[in-house]
C-alpha cells in the first residue's frame, strides 16, 4: 500500500476512550500508504486510548476540532470506542466538523461505535452501513439500512464493525481515499 495516498491529509477525529486498536491500525494503514493523518480532538493536549475497558496509550492531539478546517483535509476517519463515540457525538463542534465532510462529498470512514457520530450528524438516512451490532437499532432509527458485514461502502462512506475487521477496513479506506 505504499504511495497511494501521497500528499493526502486525513483528519482522524477522536477523544478520550477511543479504542486504541481502532485508532492505531487505520492510522498505520494511512501512513503506510503515504498519507499524513492528523489527530483532531475536542481539545488540545492528549487523549487516553483504551483497550476495551482498560486504559491504553496517551495520544497527542494535533488540532482542536474548533481550530480544524474540514476544507484542508482530503478525508475523515472516525475510530470507535464506546466512550469516544458518545463524547464525540455530544460535541456540537465535532458533529459540525463531520457534517462538513459529507456536505463536501469527501470520503468518510467509521468503525464500531463511531457510527453514533454519523447518526447524530444526520448523514446515515438511506445509507447501507454496518457498525458494532448493538448500534443497529440506533442506526435503523436514524434511517440507515444496517447490515452485518465486515466492511460496507456506500458512496463516500465506509463503515466497519469491530477490531476483527481492521485489516479489511484498512485496505478499504486506503482504496476509497485514493479514489476520492
Amino acid at each position: 500500500m505504499s504511495g497511494e495516498l501521497n500528499g493526502k491529509r486525513i483528519a482522524v477525529l477522536a477523544t478520550d476512550g477511543v479504542e486504541q486498536v481502532e485508532l492505531d491500525q487505520p492510522w498505520q494503514a494511512l501512513v503506510d500508504a503515504g498519507a499524513q493523518p492528523q489527530m483532531i480532538s475536542l481539545e488540545m493536549g492528549t487523549i487516553t486510548a483504551y483497550d476495551h475497558i482498560d486504559k491504553g496509550d496517551e495520544k497527542t492531539v494535533d488540532l482542536a476540532v474548533a481550530d480544524a478546517d474540514p476544507a484542508s483535509f482530503d478525508a475523515l476517519v472516525l475510530p470507535g470506542g464506546v466512550i469516544n463515540g458518545d463524547f464525540v457525538r455530544a460535541d456540537a463542534g465535532a458533529v459540525a466538523f463531520v457534517t462538513a465532510f459529507f456536505d463536501a462529498g469527501k470520503p468518510v470512514a467509521a468503525i464500531c461505535h463511531a457510527t453514533w457520530v454519523l447518526a447524530e450528524a444526520d448523514v446515515v438516512r438511506g445509507r447501507r452501513m454496518t457498525s458494532w451490532p448493538s448500534l443497529q437499532t440506533d442506526l435503523r432509527n436514524a434511517g440507515a439500512k444496517w447490515v452485518d458485514e465486515e466492511v460496507v461502502v456506500d458512496g463516500n462512506l465506509t463503515t466497519s464493525r469491530k477490531p476483527d475487521d481492521l485489516p479489511a477496513f484498512g485496505r478499504t479506506i486506503v482504496a476509497q481515499f485514493a479514489a476520492g
